[in-house]
């Protein structure tokens, strides 16, 4: 039994989603879609955008960023990275072949990713695209495909960060000296340096940077161009409030969760330096063994600065949506089992749990008034699959039809697991715009079949 109420995490959102709670939209999309769905604001993806060029302007820092294409699969989102003119981060043919398509210049995607294949690296050098190289026969080969197309290969070395050594990712510092001299001679293009660096701690990330800079004039002391570097991404998104997150860690125990279910760590939800902000601490902190900041280093070495964003490009750019199919009463508490899977929110998938809270979309006005605790389940036979373990204090009774609104998880969360479990169908993507000459919101299908 429960023997203290659950504690409350709700979740930032936005105006243009406060406004659909009260339209039958939602309700009208989950009767004609038939199932589970996901919204997608691309107004928002463009804001963010706007945000992170204005940091580099205000720092003065020439620089290119890139969309992280891996935190959604969506199209509409490299349309508009299209449109707007900037860069996409791919990892795969497949994601190259989708910006391509949506209109992304090959010159503007940069390829990461261990050990790419070999169409992958083909189509990159065919296409003029930044490739960052991960190891020396990643290298060679990049070498060799290159020497065999007659063209000259565009690379960045990717750096293996000094404090994370048993990171699989990047060259260490005799690797990266082995790397420079056999590019000196070879049909590529050093363009400078990257790294990839777990967490999101603004001081490592500028430190490492600072090291790449002095990178940079080392490879140009070798004949090499070496005019930027990539901090790739690592900018957190400030979910929920300061005091509700301190209020929830504080308070929460097994006890809140069905079958008193733990975890080992969850996503830090509240970030006080969260999306362009956490970009403008980076250029504004002073690097170790530096004198001045990151922006004054990169501006007085001529270096530009790329940065590949993809949860905070993606910041209130989408929600999740349920229904809700049954509700089991249990001692204290229920359990709502929904039409969707936790396939549909991944952070399950990694030993965690998603922790802001849905909102409560009800289909009729009838509903007895919470709080009322109660976990959701997905509509399958696995006793793990649990979308919400946590026994959220909902504001009315949750009955059958209702609508579990997840919001802000456009970054990660929506498809990055997605399968058809059980023949169930993939939660199809709604593009949700508001025109100027419409009153209501205006809905299309991210993609057709």
């Amino acid at each position: 039994m429960t023997t203290s109420a659950p504690p409350s995490l709700a979740a930032r959102t936005t105006d243009e989603v406060r406004s659909l709670l009260d339209d039958p939209l939602l309700h009208e999309l989950h009767h004609g879609l038939g199932g589970p769905y996901h919204l997608l604001f691309p107004g928002r993806f463009d804001a963010n955008a706007a945000a992170f060029r204005e940091a580099l302007a205000e720092a003065g820092v020439e620089g290119q960023v890139y969309f992280a294409k891996k935190a959604n699969k969506a199209a509409v989102f490299v349309e508009r990275a299209a449109v707007l003119g900037l860069g996409v981060d791919v990892a795969s043919h497949g994601e190259l072949r989708e910006a391509l398509a949506h209109g992304v210049r090959g010159a503007d995607v940069v390829v990461t990713g261990p050990a790419k294949s070999e169409q992958l690296l083909r189509v990159a050098v065919l296409q003029g695209s930044l490739v960052a190289v991960d190891a020396i026969d990643e290298l060679d080969r990049v070498l060799a495909l290159a020497a065999g197309l007659g063209r000259t290969a565009r690379v960045l070395l990717r750096r293996l960060p000094p404090g994370q050594p048993h990171s699989r990712f990047g060259l260490d510092e005799d690797e990266c000296e082995t790397a420079l001299r056999r590019c000196s001679a070879g049909p590529v293009d050093v363009e400078g340096f990257s790294f990839h660096l777990s967490g999101y701690d603004v001081r490592q990330r500028a430190d490492l940077a600072g090291q790449l800079v002095r990178l940079c004039l080392h490879a140009r002391e070798m004949g090499l161009r070496a005019d930027r570097i990539s901090i790739g991404g690592g900018f957190a998104v400030d979910y929920v409030g300061a005091d509700d997150w301190r209020r929830f860690t504080e308070e929460h125990r097994p006890e809140h969760y069905h079958a008193d279910k733990t975890f080992s760590g969850f996503y830090p939800y509240h970030s006080p330096v969260a999306g362009a902000d956490a970009l403008r601490a980076v250029l504004g902190a002073t690097p170790a063994g530096e004198r001045e900041p990151l922006a004054r280093l990169l501006k007085a070495a001529g270096v530009r600065l790329l940065a590949e964003p993809g949860r905070a490009l993606l910041d209130q750019a989408g929600c999740t949506v349920f229904a809700v199919q049954g509700v089991k009463e249990r001692d204290g508490y229920a359990v709502l089992t929904v039409d969707g899977t936790s396939l549909s929110l991944s952070e399950q998938w990694f030993e965690s749990e998603y922790l802001p809270e849905p909102v409560l979309v009800p289909h009729t006005e009838e509903s007895d008034a919470g709080p009322f605790p109660a976990c959701v389940g997905a509509a399958t036979c696995l006793e793990s699959d649990m979308i919400s373990w946590r026994k959220i204090p909902f504001p009315l009774r949750p009955v059958v039809g209702d609508l579990l609104l997840y919001l802000n998880t456009a970054g990660y969360q929506m498809d990055s697991n997605e399968s058809p479990f059980h023949e169930l169908a993939l939660p199809p993507k709604v593009v949700i715009e508001h025109p100027s000459d419409s009153v209501r919101p205006r809905w299309r299908l991210d993609r057709h079949p």
